[in-house]
């Protein structure tokens, strides 16, 4: 019986209902081989996930970063349960929201008000709205990743479905490229309202990068906005504009700010937030207490205790250890790893025969049947223990000479026991 039975009788039963079988593009079947892949997980605990064939995974997905704290963290949870003796959502506002606003403010830099959303999506998308409101102007300066909805969504690959007209006030321009962002400047005078941009994916900023989009943004008369919603909470406490001392006008916030439960964040200076009162951002569930409770907890336990600190230090052993080994089998053309400690990358190049995507295939392949849940992502959080990483390097023990030897010797095909992974969109 296959390691994955459960799972794909499960995939193929969502089929019939679910386009992809997921709600989430990056959880989905295009990002998993079929045959060598779970597609459903059952539970979690700490830095463990378990799947419905009951495998039982160190997760370094983290559910797409939005897990900093851990699974089933016991404070989040205690102050959801007692949230929940009082109730869900209400007729007016519950006294949280100010609450979990007032703790923003306390934290990020740039917050002085601050509004709530439930995805990242919509705390960007907001963000847009404002600045264009602000401004009076319509274009936007994109660069990184930004969410769903048509304003950004339109500017990729995946933009079907998206007005020609919209996809037009939508400019894309690369990151640690000034002259690339200048020439949108010039391009389009006196009509960009916003250069939103992920502070920092995977690579670390230029000296004076951020800085000097900043400078130039305002020389415009553009709005500058973060777009923390994975670096948010995870980078420093304040994110990655504390982290890096640039302060923008506008940041959003998602994913680690509440521990994975459903909310997101747009904040910043209270003369643009003001305008919060003009413009349509308004959700029923906005103010809902579950979510919010569960911010506040995640919050204070990232005051508390030293949380950031413990990411960057079992982020730091996995870039170093995952530095060596590559090292030692020699395949530094091939392999590599970036990023910050508490989000970093194993990059994978086309090599010899092969496709980025068929080493992919055959790196996860072989990374799930040791049971450690990756999609080249080492997305740490507080629950990672020394063992975890035991764990890790003892997969990578494995699986780089693996990934050596099939390339090397032009066996990879062979070693695969699934389709490759295809070409698709993606988010960075």
């Amino acid at each position: 019986m296959s390691r994955y039975a459960n799972s794909e009788k499960l995939l193929e039963r969502a089929l019939h209902t679910i386009p992809l079988g997921s709600q989430t593009f990056s959880k989905s079947k295009t990002q998993y081989p079929m045959g060598v892949s779970p597609f459903f997980i059952r539970r979690g605990k700490g830095s463990r996930v378990w799947d419905v064939d009951g495998n039982e995974y160190v997760d370094f997905i983290n559910s797409l970063a939005a897990i900093t704290l851990g699974y089933s963290d016991p404070d989040v949870d205690a102050a959801v349960r007692a949230q929940l003796e009082e109730g869900v959502i209400f007729s007016l506002p519950h006294p949280i929201e100010m609450e979990v606003a007032e703790q923003l403010v306390k934290m990020v830099p740039c917050a002085e008000k601050v509004r709530f959303g439930k995805n990242g999506s919509d705390a960007t998308a907001g963000a847009v709205r404002l600045a264009r409101a602000f401004t009076n102007r319509d274009h936007v300066a994109v660069c990184g990743y930004h969410g769903w909805q048509d304003w950004y969504i339109g500017s990729t690959a995946r933009n079907r479905g998206v007005p020609q007209a919209t996809r037009d006030l939508t400019h894309t321009w690369a990151y640690n490229d000034l002259d690339s962002l200048t020439r949108l400047f010039k391009e389009y005078p006196e009509q960009i309202a916003a250069v939103i941009l992920e502070p920092m994916n995977v690579v670390e900023p230029l000296s004076g990068f951020l800085d000097s989009v900043k400078e130039l943004a305002h020389k415009h008369g553009a709005l500058l906005i973060f777009d923390e919603t994975v670096t948010g909470f995870r980078y420093a406490n304040g994110g990655a504009q504390q982290y890096f001392g640039v302060t923008p006008d506008l940041a959003t916030f998602g994913k680690g700010l509440a521990n994975g439960y459903p909310v997101s964040a747009i904040a910043g200076r209270a003369d643009i937030m003001q305008l919060m009162e003009e413009i349509f951002f308004s959700f029923t569930f906005g103010g809902e207490t579950l979510s919010l409770a569960a911010a506040l907890a995640t919050m204070q336990k990232l005051v508390r205790e030293s949380v950031i600190d413990r990411l960057y230090s079992q982020g730091r052993k996995v870039i170093a250890g995952l530095h060596s080994r590559i090292a030692a089998a020699g395949a530094e053309d091939f392999l590599s790893v970036v990023g910050n400690p508490s989000w970093s990358f194993l990059i994978i190049k086309d090599a010899g025969a092969y496709s980025q995507l068929q080493i992919k295939t055959l790196f996860m392949q072989e990374m799930l049947a040791r049971g450690i849940l990756t999609i080249g992502t080492h997305n740490m959080s507080f629950s990672h223990s020394d063992e975890d990483l035991d764990r890790l390097f003892n997969a990578y023990d494995d699986v780089i000479p693996m990934l050596v030897e099939g390339v090397r010797k032009n066996k990879l095909e062979a070693m695969l026991r699934c389709q490759p992974l295809q070409p698709l969109f993606k988010v960075r």
